[in-house]
C-alpha cells in the first residue's frame, strides 16, 4: 500500500521481502505505475541486513526515505504460548528495525537537510497502544517496543537530520490479517467507529505526509490510523 502510493506519485523505490518471488512480482507490478525496484532479502538475519545495506548504497548514495515494515505475529493460549514466538516476533519487529535503520543511516543523512530531514517510517500497531483481542502476547508487547524505539530514535537523530515516526494501523487487508478478517471480518467492521476496514489509499495517505515537507516539523509521534478503533475501546 504505501509503495504503492510512493511509486503513483513519482518516487523511485525499493521494495524488500524475504519471499524473491513475491517481491520480484510486486515490483513488476508497480512498475506499471512508475519505478519499483525489487531487493529481496530476510530481515530476520543480521548478515541479510547489512547485505541489503550494501546493495542499496551501491545503487545509491542517498535515500530520503527508509519505511521499516517487516513484522511476524504469533498466537497461542497464555498457558501454551512458546518461548520460539515470543522470540521470533520481538527480533523481527523490534531488533531488525532497530539495526536495519543503523546500517543505513549513511545514506538517509546524506538525504538529510535541515529543511527538509529524511525520513524514518516505522509500522508500528493499535495492538501496541490498546489490548488486541487475539492471544498474541509477543505481538503486542513489540509493537509497543517499535512505538518507544520510534520516539528514542527520534530524539537521538533529530540532530543529524533524520525525523522519525511511526503509524499505528488498525485492521487493514494484508497478508497478516488475512485469517482474522476471513473468520471475523464481520465483527471487526462493526467494531470500527468509521464501519469499515483500512484501505490502500488510507495507508497511502499518511505516509505521503510524513513523507512529505508538511511533516517537515513531526517527529517522535505514533498516529494511529485505524477509523476511531481504539476511542471505541
Amino acid at each position: 500500500m504505501i509503495a504503492r502510493g510512493f511509486v503513483e506519485n513519482g518516487a523511485k523505490t525499493y521494495i524488500s521481502s524475504r519471499k524473491a518471488d513475491v517481491c520480484d512480482q510486486v515490483a513488476k507490478e508497480l512498475s506499471a505505475h512508475g519505478e519499483c525496484i525489487s531487493l529481496p532479502a530476510d530481515l530476520s538475519s543480521q548478515e541479510e541486513i547489512t547485505r541489503l545495506a550494501k546493495e542499496l548504497s551501491a545503487r545509491e548514495s542517498a535515500l530520503h526515505i527508509l519505511v521499516n515494515n517487516a513484522g511476524a505475529a504469533w498466537g497461542a493460549p497464555f498457558d501454551e504460548f512458546p518461548e520460539t514466538g515470543w522470540d521470533k516476533v520481538m527480533d523481527l519487529n523490534v531488533k531488525s528495525m532497530f539495526f536495519m535503520t543503523q546500517a543505513l543511516m549513511p545514506q538517509l543523512e546524506a538525504a538529510a537537510t535541515a529543511d527538509d530531514p529524511a525520513r524514518v517510517i516505522n509500522i508500528g500497531s493499535i495492538d501496541g497502544i490498546g489490548i488486541p483481542r487475539m492471544e498474541t502476547y509477543s505481538y503486542p508487547a513489540s509493537k509497543a517496543a517499535v512505538h518507544q524505539l520510534t520516539r528514542v530514535l527520534a530524539y537521538r537523530l533529530a540532530a543529524r537530520n533524520v525525523n522519525v515516526n511511526a503509524v499505528a494501523p488498525g485492521p487493514f487487508e494484508s497478508q497478516m490479517m488475512a485469517h482474522t478478517l476471513k473468520n471475523h471480518g464481520d465483527q471487526i467492521k462493526a467494531s470500527v467507529p468509521r464501519g469499515r476496514i483500512g484501505r490502500p489509499e488510507d495507508m497511502a495517505g499518511v505516509a505521503l505526509y510524513l513523507s512529505s515537507m508538511a511533516s517537515a516539523y513531526v517527529t517522535g509521534v505514533v498516529i494511529p490510523v485505524d477509523g476511531g478503533s481504539l476511542i471505541a475501546k
